[in-house]
């Protein structure tokens, strides 16, 4: 089953089998833009200038998305999307390598992709004898190449601060795993993130710029929940599918309506629900497809006709973090879980967040109770 791209965006094409998405927020940065060029004074032709050094911007954005993309499909990661924000572009990798030295270069790409569009609109600047000032005030000529140099320079600066969830801040966690375990390598990554996003709050509130105080709050965010992110995994690393996956769940048959869903989904609590023939699966019915055929007045539906057949499906003695790395790869919320061919259970996102939360508590439990009696 295809993961679900961002919500609300347009897809643009595709590059190397990588679909090229846009969010349709983007269309209203450029419409203020131009608005911005107009209101100021400038003709509607520096407007249109205008506008397009935003689309040659984000066209240098997306190909540093495609330098992790495709470095990254080299190690055997695949890339499901990249979709372009008026705060910038996201790649969704189906995982980070674990490997130090493969998420280095894997981080690293992205920069040199920019590196290398400096240095070529550089040599186009220096081969005509254009002026290499950049002028704020111009995007056309030699303003234009000028200007769009110098935005790959920021955005390599930028993307390497030694912060989550920056590139810089993976580039470091690579380097310092090289030398201890990835959980703690990420810790100190973390930290030195955390360390740099209040100075950045600080000078931001000192001098008034609510931009640097605005990246602040988006790399403390960042790296705390990058922390979290792979002690998570570490934890999961070390269970089965078993140990995580709910046991006591409701079945649906093929002729059940989407009404009779939408009832035990009320009553049980329980969102996305197996459609079973007999005793063999046959497909997922998704809370949100029930939702859906109801509100097109297809209350006496049968769920066979909505359900997926395509259902992700898992051993019970499959590893915990594997089974994760197959929900992310294809967008699922919900896997089957099978044991001896039949159906044993079922693993959802909601249900892991509070199994690890469960989990992280007895753990804290113990190691307080061992360092008690220690």
């Amino acid at each position: 089953m295809k993961g679900e791209t961002v919500r609300w965006s347009i897809r643009l094409g595709q590059v190397a089998g990588i679909g090229i998405f846009v969010h349709w927020t983007f269309f209203l940065l450029l419409a203020w833009v131009g608005y911005a060029h107009l209101a100021s004074g400038d003709s509607a032709a520096a407007a249109l200038r205008g506008v397009g050094f935003i689309i040659s911007l984000f066209a240098c954005v997306v190909l540093h998305e495609l330098g992790h993309a495709l470095t990254a499909r080299r190690y055997g990661v695949a890339t499901r999307d990249i979709t372009l924000l008026p705060i910038g572009g996201v790649a969704r990798l189906e995982r980070i390598p674990e490997k130090p030295m493969q998420e280095f270069f894997v981080a690293i790409a992205g920069p040199a992709v920019n590196v290398v569009i400096a240095a070529v609109l550089f040599g186009i600047i220096h081969t005509l004898g254009l002026p290499i000032a950049t002028q704020a005030s111009r995007v056309s000529g030699s303003a234009f190449a000028a200007n769009l140099m110098w935005v790959n320079v920021a955005l390599v600066v930028f993307n390497m601060l030694p912060a989550f969830p920056m590139d810089g801040g993976r580039v470091l966690r690579a380097l310092l795993a090289t030398r201890m375990t990835r959980v703690r390598a990420t810790h100190v990554a973390a930290s030195v993130g955390q360390v740099m996003a209040m100075l950045f709050g600080f000078v931001g509130i000192l001098s008034g710029n609510w931009m640097l105080l605005f990246i602040a709050m988006f790399v403390y965010v960042g790296a705390q929940g990058e922390a979290q992110a792979v002690e998570m995994r570490s934890v999961f690393r070390s269970h089965r599918v078993s140990d995580a996956m709910i046991r006591r769940f409701q079945t649906l048959s093929e002729e059940d309506t989407v009404e009779e869903a939408a009832r035990e989904s009320a009553t049980s609590q329980q969102r996305d629900f197996p459609v079973m023939n007999g005793e063999t699966v046959a497909g997922l019915v998704f809370y949100d497809d029930v939702l859906k055929a109801l509100r097109s007045g297809q209350n006496d539906q049968p769920v066979g006709q909505i359900m997926r057949r395509d259902c992700l499906v898992a051993s019970a003695d499959d590893p915990l973090d594997r089974a994760l790395d197959r929900m992310n790869a294809c967008g699922c919320r919900t896997l089957l879980v099978q044991h001896g061919g039949r159906l044993a259970g079922m693993l959802s996102e909601e249900h892991l967040g509070r199994w690890m939360l469960l989990h992280s508590s007895v753990s804290r439990r113990d190691s307080d109770d061992s360092g008690a009696a220690a």
